[in-house]
């Protein structure tokens, strides 16, 4: 059965930067939209951002956008989430899971019907 791998988690200083990753196994994302999500501890997952399969689009939470960039490589049927500027309310664990091919209207609340769940890597930002 499929899911994708995550990697890149780290502890971080308030204002720093890393790069996500996650490996798609045992299928391909080529026609799937990818959403990155996060869980702080108590707290709910929440959607962060989504980047389409059909134009390659990145979408975005209010209270990321401008911080993090969502990209894609069909070839390394890998997803990237690139973030910048963290704060202390970044500290979750990330994980990420496909939906259908576009990042429709509510992408970010699609925790209950989202796919290959990987187990998610842990992001610390320290202040």
């Amino acid at each position: 059965q499929g899911q994708f791998v995550e990697s890149g988690g780290d502890l971080v200083q308030f204002g720093g930067s890393l790069r996500l990753s996650c490996l798609a196994s045992g299928f391909s994302v080529e026609n799937r939209a990818v959403v990155w999500f996060r869980q702080a501890p108590g707290k709910e997952r929440e959607g962060v951002a989504c980047v389409s399969s059909v134009d390659g689009q990145g979408y975005y939470r209010k209270f990321v956008r401008g911080r993090f960039t969502i990209s894609r490589d069909n070839v390394a049927n890998t997803a990237y989430l690139q973030l910048t500027n963290l704060k202390p309310d970044d500290t979750a664990v990330y994980s990420c899971a496909t939906i259908g091919p576009g990042c429709k209207v509510g992408w970010q609340s699609t925790t209950a019907t989202a796919e290959y769940w990987g187990q998610g890597t842990q992001v610390t930002v320290s202040s």
